[in-house]
């Protein structure tokens, strides 16, 4: 795969940085700095992504005949680049990376019309409706119940885990169809729940080890919802949620931002001094531990370009999505605890108002170290969401080693 930047490339590469430095508005930059994790504030999201649709670049991955930019691997590849390297919003939006290339693989034409318009303008925001209480890695026992009723479902259950359920308005969920299938992979079904706010669903906060609130535990007492809203076929959900799960762990831009991580460790570490006066990123100890992150994240990059280039081609990324969403995890943690590391006791003080879009509190220390613990607690949960890295392994081995 040839990953040369052409002219045409460069060019490419000087419009978006262009664009980046017309768009990209200090206050979006400071936010999205203050933001953790992979939900920033809504309000951030829905300007960003209207700054994006306006130019038609809201869906990097998307086709043109969707209303996407229609780029080539090496164009999504300098967007990423450039985004990470210009601190722009790092935002969760299931509705692009997930539902949009679901329904274009398994969706009618019906729901195709209706749906991808409205993720690409930002009139829907969507969460995943798929792990529960005892149903998470093994999420093929799941219990949440979709009875039929004439030309709707009734659903009776609970999710976990829901990441930006509160901020959404729609979601994608899987639900067992029929309780009595001979496998547990069989008798689920995929289904939109168009209404979020409808009569008998409930949402209510978890809040995390960094003090933030992205995930909830959603409950659905007697939720009515269309049939017309399942995508594939009654009882075939699995197949659908595993084509989805795929884009969920190789869809991502995890390269680019990886490498913006480590070149602010290595600014961290050219700050922080050792106990002996020295600058960390002098001291051979600390420099081998990056140098050795370094070699992950370059073989996050090089692999991530080629799920891109399989996806570009019509292919499907196959265990290569598992592979990088294991490293990629693994590389991550990495990066924030040599973090941790470096900024040595001021990881202990976390002033929540410091790190507060509009407050006026300064932080205890340097300003560099006011997100490293909060960055750090929060990449904990990357080796267990979106499959965790157990999971990852098993379908590793059964795909590539036929295990």
């Amino acid at each position: 795969m040839d990953l040369a930047m052409k002219p045409e490339d460069v060019a490419f590469r000087d419009e978006v940085r262009a664009f980046l430095k017309e768009n990209l508005t200090d206050d979006l930059k400071a936010h999205a700095r203050l933001t953790p994790g992979i939900l920033a504030d809504q309000d951030l999201r829905v300007e960003w992504l209207k700054r994006l649709n306006k130019r038609g670049w809201a869906a990097p991955s998307w086709p043109k005949e969707y209303g996407g930019a229609g780029w080539n691997v090496m164009q999504r590849f300098i967007w990423s680049s450039e985004c990470a390297a210009a601190g722009a919003p790092v935002s969760s939006n299931m509705g692009l990376s997930m539902v949009g290339p679901t329904l274009m693989g398994h969706g009618t034409d019906e729901q195709k019309a209706y749906y991808l318009p409205r993720i690409l303008n930002g009139e829907d925001w969507w969460c995943q409706g798929y792990s529960e209480p005892g149903s998470g890695s093994d999420l093929a026992s799941l219990q949440c119940r979709a009875t039929s009723d004439g030309d709707d479902y009734i659903i009776n259950g609970t999710k976990l885990w829901t990441t930006g359920a509160h901020q959404s308005n729609k979601m994608f969920c899987l639900v067992r169809t029929d309780p009595n299938a001979a496998k547990k992979q069989e008798g689920i079904s995929f289904i939109l729940i168009d209404d979020f706010q409808a009569e008998g669903i409930k949402v209510d906060p978890i809040i995390t080890l960094a003090g933030d609130h992205e995930v909830n535990q959603v409950f659905f007492d007697d939720v009515r919802v269309p049939k017309k809203n399942r995508v594939g076929a009654e009882n075939n959900g699995w197949t659908v949620a595993k084509y989805l799960l795929e884009f969920e762990r190789g869809g991502a831009a995890h390269g680019a931002n990886l490498r913006n991580a480590l070149n602010k460790l290595r600014v961290i570490a050219g700050t922080e001094h050792g106990s002996d006066g020295t600058k960390l990123i002098d001291d051979p100890s600390f420099r081998r531990k990056v140098d050795e992150t370094d070699v992950q994240v370059t073989a996050v990059e090089f692999t991530e370009h080629r799920i891109m280039s399989q996806l570009s081609n019509g292919q499907n990324p196959g265990a290569a999505a598992s592979m990088i969403k294991l490293t990629g995890a693994d590389t991550n943690q990495r990066i924030t605890e040599l973090a941790v590391e470096a900024i040595a006791y001021y990881v202990q003080p976390d002033v929540m108002e410091a790190r507060t879009w509009g407050a006026n509190v300064p932080p205890v220390g340097p300003d560099h170290t006011l997100m490293v613990m909060p960055k750090y607690l929060n990449t904990r949960a990357q080796t267990i969401f979106g499959g965790s890295n157990e999971v990852q392994h098993n379908i590793m081995a059964k795909a590539v080693l036929g295990l």
